[in-house]
């Protein structure tokens, strides 16, 4: 997923607290919480809309977080939480950690790849597939995998905007696409 199909100024906030988490060698530590928030904001999609109602009042948003999520992380992030409140920009907080999480991959070599198999796979075969699309990338890449039974076998890779569909399902359309163009008419 590419930083330019966030929000410009999530983006923004983002680079921002890197950059600053960076200067105090704390950028990953600092992602793993920002994550931690984005999971709860996930699961919890009632206290994001909270964050984004504008018929509460933003003193309100502050007070909240200042009580459920300040004390919980370190102290940077809990700056930058009061910068973003203090700039009513509280409703972006999903997008901030989705785009600090690219961005800090990008800065570790890491790329984010999404795998599509028939069957899961055991976390040997997986890891087989992320050291191949490692040494392909020539770059460390985050596997994640999804089940869908309906390609009947092989993968899809998706890299970024990439597709690369290797899965069984493709490869007999194909196949059906080619035998219907030879056929006499």
């Amino acid at each position: 997923m590419a930083t330019q199909t966030h929000n410009p100024v999530a983006v923004t906030y983002a680079r921002s607290l890197l950059e600053l988490a960076q200067e105090r060698k704390l950028a990953e530590p600092i992602g793993e919480e920002l994550a931690g928030i984005g999971e709860i904001l996930t699961a919890q999609p009632t206290f994001m809309s909270f964050l984004r109602d504008p018929g509460i009042s933003n003193e309100e948003r502050i007070a909240t977080v200042d009580k459920v999520l300040k004390p919980r992380v370190n102290p940077l992030l809990a700056n930058f939480l009061g910068v973003l409140a203090n700039h009513n920009r509280l409703g972006i907080l999903d997008q901030v950690a989705a785009a600090y999480e690219i961005l800090l991959n990008e800065m570790l070599g890491k790329i984010e790849v999404d795998v599509t198999v028939s069957q899961k796979l055991s976390s040997d075969e997986l890891e087989k597939v992320r050291q191949k699309v490692s040494a392909a990338l020539k770059k460390d890449a985050v596997v994640h995998q999804y089940v869908d039974d309906s390609i009947i076998g092989g993968m899809i890779l998706r890299v970024g905007d990439q597709l690369i569909d290797a899965s069984v399902r493709s490869q007999l359309e194909s196949m059906k696409r080619k035998f219907l163009a030879s056929r006499p008419r």
